[in-house]
């Protein structure tokens, strides 16, 4: 069974840093994309970033490109998103995700994240003004 673990959430002023970490296991090493999503309350599901894990080749949503970096640690099956200069509009729960596609329903699933069979429980992001 996927379980995907994510820390790092918290409270930041705007500004700020911080790096989300996601540890991955229950699969075998191959061709899987990872990637960030986040929800906030009221609103729809926004995808972040995908990457896959064969090649490290990665993609960022519009929103977030030049602030947030997806990357991988493939010894340690784990994910991260460094996200920077974060704002009040980022306040949202984040998760992490993970399945089985190849670089084409990678690239879709960083626009459509809601495409991933498997998720991590969330951690909740706080921007302050």
């Amino acid at each position: 069974q996927v379980q995907l673990v994510e820390s790092g959430g918290g409270s930041v002023q705007a500004g700020g840093s911080l790096r989300l970490s996601c540890a991955a296991s229950g699969y075998a090493a191959g061709r899987v994309c990872m990637g960030w999503f986040r929800q906030a309350p009221g609103k729809e599901r926004e995808g972040m970033a995908t990457i896959w894990t064969p090649t490290s080749i990665r993609w960022h949503a519009d929103s977030v490109r030049g602030r947030f970096t997806i990357s991988q640690d493939n010894a340690n099956n784990t994910v991260y998103l460094q996200m920077n200069s974060l704002r009040p509009e980022d306040t949202a729960m984040y998760y992490c995700a993970a399945d089985r596609f190849g670089p084409s329903d990678c690239y879709k699933a960083s626009r459509s994240p809601g495409s991933f069979n498997y998720r991590g429980q969330g951690t909740q992001i706080t921007v302050s003004s």
